[in-house]
């Protein structure tokens, strides 16, 4: 039951990633991983909420916290993807917007996780 579980939560996350990365090209174009950004930093807000519930106010039961925070987010999240288009980036001689690229990311998701555990905590 609990590798049903995972499946079904990740292909719930691997919906999820899709549209909402493809809604934020749509909105705001594909010059600069946009995208990615958002779904990172969203998984990142994400992950830092849920997994606060999980282990300081025991909100969360072990198979809810695995189905979420492995299945759902861990196809959700897409390092790989920024990854590669970091590496792109790079390739293309975009130097800089590979650096914006790792240093956004960097930063939207640290500030993500951050924020994801303070709303948490009000609870």
């Amino acid at each position: 039951m609990k590798f049903l579980t995972l499946a079904l939560a990740g292909a719930a996350g691997t919906l999820c990633r899709y549209f909402l990365g493809g809604w934020v090209y749509q909105w705001l174009g594909t010059q600069f991983p946009y995208g990615t950004l958002v779904v990172n930093s969203v998984g990142c807000f994400t992950i830092g909420f849920l997994g606060t519930l999980a282990d300081e106010r025991s909100l969360l039961g072990p198979e809810l916290r695995l189905a979420l925070l492995v299945g759902f987010l861990g196809a959700f999240t897409t390092f790989s993807s920024f990854t590669y288009e970091t590496w792109n980036l790079f390739k293309a001689g975009e130097t800089s917007l590979a650096a914006l690229n790792v240093i956004g990311s960097f930063l939207a998701c640290f500030i993500g996780l951050l924020l994801g555990i303070l709303g948490a905590r009000l609870i």
